[in-house]
């Protein structure tokens, strides 16, 4: 009986423990479907995978947040400059405005009778009421550009008074004509003059006598004409040269060599204009304009034609300021004196002036005055009517030109003689006109 039981006994503890295995077996199993789905990587390289994703994405971070300030930097510098750019540009366009606006407001209290006017760029404006529009009548001054002549540049910065300068152009054949106007401008008191030496010979007079000069370089196609020109030949290369003076951003008031001045000019310019020139006219018709009706019979009822009429302007004395309308003026004469027939420079410095738009041509838009006929008199005026007038002998003029006389030396020191030594009769020897 005992040993059947026990190997049965025996036999079912070995199913018990084989049946445990298996359901350890059959556990383990499970447990390991259990972590292939959940980490199918495995357990430690999921870790090291998340700690490798985070590092590279802080890196990243790192490197967008390093990236981005370097870009930030050069975005701020850059902001930097140009706000000092609109600065610096800001600056300059309120300075020019100023000195514009310093010039005009001088020039309304100095003569009392330029009317206040604003510039206006940009948008159309409305017109005003009836009698209360102005139009602009005063261009602006072109910007300077020392680059054009930087030698003339550093003289006028030195004798120029508020941007205006006296020019007057000479070679020796014109000296003992230069010796009386230059006398007569340093006993008027006046600074801001400059002679344009055309040759060795007035240099050296203007070093010996203390008087401002500048000598331009050597010109092949202007050296001849400067050096043995007469007044005619002399007076056509004004033009050309007076260009630089306004590019420089200076106002010039062109003097010939036959003028006495006895007054400062300046103390009577207007401003106002591209061109205020003294008139070749002997009253205030002739210098100012009027109505000349011309008379053709044939014509019948239309026999009479109203014609406007003045007399030029001399060209040996003359106000530019410094604008587009001024220097296109001196580059259109300029021009037409250089190229054949010979033409005198007076009749083409009118010309262009007053010659309006028409077909074929396109007229020169240019603001001009005609100065005071008593204050910058002409030699006519002065023969023929004021010595005779015990009034107007009276009377002071600021220039005394010597135009229409050939006899100009002994006629300017006349003039001399009768408005700065009070000689009465120094006037009295000479005729009217030429004759």
């Amino acid at each position: 009986m005992a040993g059947p039981v026990s190997r049965r006994a025996t036999a079912g503890s070995q199913s018990v423990r084989g049946s445990r295995i298996i359901i350890a077996i059959l556990i383990g199993i499970l447990l390991g479907c259990v972590f292939a789905v959940l980490y199918p990587h495995g357990i430690f390289s999921a870790s090291n995978s998340e700690s490798h994703f985070q590092s590279r994405r802080l890196s990243k971070s790192n490197q967008q947040i390093g990236s981005t300030s370097c870009e930030s930097t050069e975005k701020v510098n850059m902001l930097r400059s140009d706000i000092a750019d609109l600065s610096n540009t800001n600056d300059e366009l309120k300075k020019q405005v100023r000195d514009l606006t310093e010039k005009l407001q001088a020039a309304e209290q100095k003569n009392g009778q330029a009317e206040h006017q604003v510039v206006v760029f940009g948008e159309p404006q409305k017109a005003g009421p009836f009698g209360t529009v102005k139009g602009l009548r005063t261009n602006p001054a072109v910007l300077p550009d020392e680059s054009v002549n930087p030698r003339l540049a550093k003289i006028l910065e030195k004798i120029a008074v508020q941007k205006e300068v006296i020019v007057a152009l000479a070679n020796s054949n014109v000296k003992a004509m230069l010796e009386v106007s230059v006398s007569s401008i340093k006993k008027a008191g006046i600074p801001n003059y400059l002679v344009l030496a055309l040759d060795d010979g007035i240099v050296d007079y203007c070093k010996e006598n203390d008087v401002a000069y500048y000598m331009r370089d050597p010109d092949e196609g202007i050296d001849s004409v400067a050096k043995n020109g007469g007044n005619h030949a002399v007076s056509g290369l004004k033009f050309r040269i007076l260009r630089e003076f306004l590019q420089l951003g200076y106002s010039v008031l062109l003097s010939d060599v036959d003028i006495v001045y006895l007054q400062n000019p300046f103390d009577h310019i207007y401003r106002d204009s591209d061109v205020e020139s003294m008139s070749d006219g002997h009253d205030n018709m002739t210098a100012y304009g009027y109505n000349d009706v011309f008379d053709e019979p044939g014509m019948g009822w239309a026999r009479y034609a109203h014609t406007m009429r003045i007399w030029v302007y001399n060209s040996g004395f003359f106000y530019l300021r410094p604008t587009v309308p001024a220097i296109e003026l001196l580059d259109r004469v300029a021009d037409r004196l250089s190229h054949p027939p010979p033409a005198w420079d007076q009749a083409v410095f009118n010309e262009e002036l007053f010659f309006p738009s028409h077909p074929g041509y396109i007229g020169l838009h240019a603001s001009k005055r005609t100065m005071d006929r008593y204050l910058f008199m002409n030699s006519k005026a002065l023969f023929k009517e004021v010595r005779k007038d015990d009034k107007l002998k009276k009377l002071k003029p600021v220039i005394v030109h010597v135009n229409y006389h050939p006899d100009k030396l002994p006629r300017m020191k006349a003039v001399v003689e009768f408005y700065y030594n009070g000689k009465q009769d120094a006037l009295e020897p000479f005729p009217d006109g030429s004759g």
